[in-house]
């Protein structure tokens, strides 16, 4: 009875110190974490020296933003899965190695046989045999191998090797989004970086304008509803400055973010020299061109192969289980005759609940397969969509930059003929600084019909599978993947498809 009462205290013990209780998360090692994670990455992010170009600014987003990074773990991470399940195919080899120990030895009594319906009786005046060492060590290494469940491990490596590519195809994906976002959020940097100033100075100098009509208007130098219609003009003015200024101050925020930048950190913008060009490439190719190179697409596909790969090995699992087995042994125990002993041996078994599990499973697997082939031509169509209004998106576009340029030129050479006016005190101060408003607002506008077009580019990019040949973003330097990039954007769409026609499709 005493040794049940201690057996249960000794087990309550064990059972209250394994609880373990909630940690809630302090502010210091949050703020330690933090700092500590900050200073690791911009430890690697080099610093921003001189002006910064469009291609500086793609290779620093893909090099250095944290979501691609991840993108780059993933992919890494499905390698080593891969890596990692070519070994589940091979034999195990196992190696034990004990001791046994019990305070007296194993012996026992013999009786005599009679019959096989006659349990005999122990003879105890004999002194009993002893069998067993009762202090004696075991060692042994075997070699086992399952062939059902290579068979299963072997498709299970095939499904990992195209989940390895599905993670490439997903970086790619990532990537396509990541250059599009910088295009245009570079562009609208740039127009952060024109017109800041002379919105600002702008608004300056309608809230004197604004001022000084307020204080004529209340010493009665001129009429009340003359005075009044001036200040709404002024104000409307204002509204759309302030407008214009608010809309660009979170660009350069929004491209700091992209390239793995801290907020707030200042550089200097390169306009890019840009050549708008129509697509001329016919629909038919660019259709074949996305249908082959699609990063989404391209992952339906892969889809297909895991889910094959699946029914196969759904099969496997129902066929018998074969297990060879070769081993050396050794027991130091006394009373045997032979320590070190070598042994094979073969063994089949079979589950037999799968002659009712099997049909539904396999028919479980055939639907996951005639889902994921449905899922793939549905991609297709989408995908051939996405180009049709992708190249639309782009056409229009360029469209509505050349008018919004030239709505820009227009009104430039107006502000300049007012100006010119005001100079000679042939018009208003409000009619210079309307048509100043005028002139800062069409080139906004033209920044971002630019900046519009940037995205369609982007888009159509993305939807075609279009990206620069880099290979390991690790092994390339700032300045080699800036020139690789430059030369992709100089290359165009038209270029890149009809290369991508003439040496895949037709290859």
């Amino acid at each position: 009875m005493l040794k049940i009462g201690l057996s249960i205290l000794v087990t309550i013990s064990l059972v209250s110190g394994c609880a373990v209780s909630p940690k809630e998360l302090s502010t210091k090692s949050m703020a330690e974490i933090n700092d500590t994670d900050r200073q690791g990455f911009m430890k690697e992010v080099p610093e921003i020296t001189g002006p910064l170009s469009l291609e500086e600014a793609i290779a620093r987003a893909l090099k250095y933003n944290l979501d691609q990074r991840v993108k780059m773990l993933e992919q890494s991470l499905a390698a080593g899965e891969l890596e990692a399940g070519r070994f589940d195919m091979l034999p195990k080899l196992l190696a034990d190695a004990g001791y046994d120990w019990r305070d007296n030895f194993s012996h026992r009594w013999e009786g005599e046989y009679v019959d096989k319906s006659t349990i005999p009786a122990p003879i105890k005046g004999d002194p009993p045999n002893v069998s067993v060492d009762p202090r004696h060590g075991t060692a042994d290494l075997r070699l086992t191998w399952n062939i059902l469940d290579f068979g299963a491990s072997y498709y299970t490596a095939r499904q990992n090797s195209d989940k390895l590519l599905i993670a490439a195809e997903k970086r790619r994906k990532a990537m396509h989004s990541l250059v599009r976002n910088v295009r245009t959020a570079y562009w609208r940097a740039v127009a952060a970086e024109s017109l800041t100033s002379r919105v600002r100075q702008t608004i300056e100098a309608s809230e004197d304008a604004l001022g000084q009509s307020q204080m004529l208007s209340r010493e009665r130098v001129s009429a009340p509803d003359e005075s009044l219609r001036y200040q709404r003009n002024l104000l409307e003015n204002l509204r759309l400055l302030e407008s214009v200024e608010r809309e660009l101050a979170s660009a350069r925020i929004e491209l700091a973010s992209l390239m793995g930048v801290l907020p707030g950190t200042r550089f200097e913008l390169v306009v890019p020299e840009t050549e708008l060009e129509p697509i001329t490439v016919p629909m038919a190719e660019l259709e074949a061109v996305a249908l082959l190179q699609n990063a989404e697409l391209r992952q339906q596909f892969l889809n297909v192969r895991i889910a094959v790969d699946e029914t196969r090995k759904s099969i496997v699992k129902l066929l018998p289980g074969v297990n060879l087995d070769f081993g050396t042994y050794y027991d130091s125990d006394r009373y045997l005759v032979n320590e070190n002993w070598r042994a094979a041996g073969i063994s089949v078994s079979y589950n037999l609940f799968n002659l009712l599990s099997g049909p539904s499973r396999i028919e479980a697997s055939e639907r996951n397969e005639s889902l994921a082939v449905a899922q793939r031509m549905a991609m297709q169509m989408s995908v051939v969509t996405r180009v049709h209004l992708a190249k639309h998106q782009y056409t229009d576009a360029l469209r509505q930059y050349t008018r919004a340029n030239q709505i820009y030129q227009v009104d430039n050479q107006l502000e300049q003929i007012v100006s010119g006016k005001y100079a000679s005190n042939m018009v208003s101060e409000q009619t210079r600084i309307s048509a100043s408003v005028t002139t800062i607002l069409s080139e906004l506008r033209r920044y971002q019909a630019m900046s519009k077009f940037q995205e369609a580019v982007g888009q159509l990019q993305s939807d075609l599978g279009l990206e620069p040949a880099l290979g390991s973003l690790d092994d390339l330097s700032l300045e080699e993947l800036s020139e690789s990039i430059r030369g992709w954007i100089s290359t165009g769409i038209n270029s890149s498809a009809n290369t991508m026609i003439g040496g895949g499709i037709n290859g």
